[in-house]
């Protein structure tokens, strides 16, 4: 899964707009390592 793809996946939760910039790169950075191939 690319980051393109998590992100995509993610803006979908009302809860990820609320995420600091900082939370919502650990975020994809994890749901990418968790779901797939990790795009830097």
């Amino acid at each position: 899964m690319t980051r393109q793809e998590a992100i995509r996946i993610l803006i979908l939760s009302p809860f990820y707009f609320r995420m600091t910039l900082v939370d919502r790169k650990e975020l994809i950075r994890e749901f990418c390592i968790l779901h797939g191939k990790r795009d830097k």
